[in-house]
């Protein structure tokens, strides 16, 4: 390959922003593999899930295609480990929807109504961290065509602000709803308890990856 091509080579900014989208598709299968336990629908639970498991794999390819034509000597206005840690808490959001996922397949759980809405209610926030942090990424390439810094680097600083408020209200939800369940524990049994707390966890986890990412963006930016 032609050195000047190498330096100058395939911006990889474009094929992010496309995998962030994909990542947030498995974010949005949450929602309705919830409605689907609710209804006790086992069956869709399973179809969901090997939707998310498709999903899931094809995020894994274009993270994959993105790494392999990543030219090690190409000029970009960013770090390359920061770009991989961008990469690497994405890629961390798919699989914990996937494992959310495979989870509500291991047994037939039945969600409490004391908890219903409480539940819903973090899941909506859970999507409206990861929903931020996709607002902010896909202005990955406008940031790189104006080097990371000016007025774009603004809004999505702004954004990515938000995005830190939008994690704190996941984590006191999380909190809350966690309060709500081991309420229960006279009522329940200590296997679903810890099966609720699993999703709980589960959940926050994406949360805090996609703030993760979004620690790396603003990184980029300020460097």
């Amino acid at each position: 390959m032609n050195i000047i091509q190498e330096l100058f080579g395939k911006s990889p900014f474009g094929p992010l922003v496309e995998h962030t989208k994909k990542v947030h598709e498995c974010v949005e299968m949450i929602r309705p593999l919830m409605e689907a336990l609710v209804n006790e629908d086992y069956d869709e639970i399973r179809r969901l899930q090997d939707q998310v498991s498709k999903l899931e794999y094809e995020a894994d390819t274009i993270k994959h295609n993105v790494r392999d034509h990543l030219p090690r000597r190409y000029f970009m206005p960013v770090d390359r480990v920061d770009l991989e840690g961008f990469i690497s808490s994405q890629d961390n959001i798919a699989d914990k929807a996937e494992d959310f996922a495979v989870i509500l397949t291991l047994r037939k759980t039945k969600l409490h109504p004391a908890i219903m809405d409480k539940f819903f209610d973090f899941v909506d926030q859970i999507f409206q961290v990861t929903g931020t942090l996709l607002t902010a990424a896909v202005e990955l390439s406008n940031l790189a065509e104006a080097s990371f810094s000016g007025a774009e680097a603004k809004v999505v600083l702004s954004l990515l602000k938000g995005l830190n408020e939008e994690e704190w209200k996941a984590d006191r939800k999380a909190r809350s709803l966690s309060k709500d369940v081991y309420a229960l524990e006279k009522e329940l049994d200590p296997i679903t308890i810890i099966f609720y707390e699993k999703m709980i966890l589960t959940l926050g986890a994406i949360a805090n990856e996609a703030e993760n990412a979004g620690d790396m963006l603003r990184t980029m930016i300020l460097k």
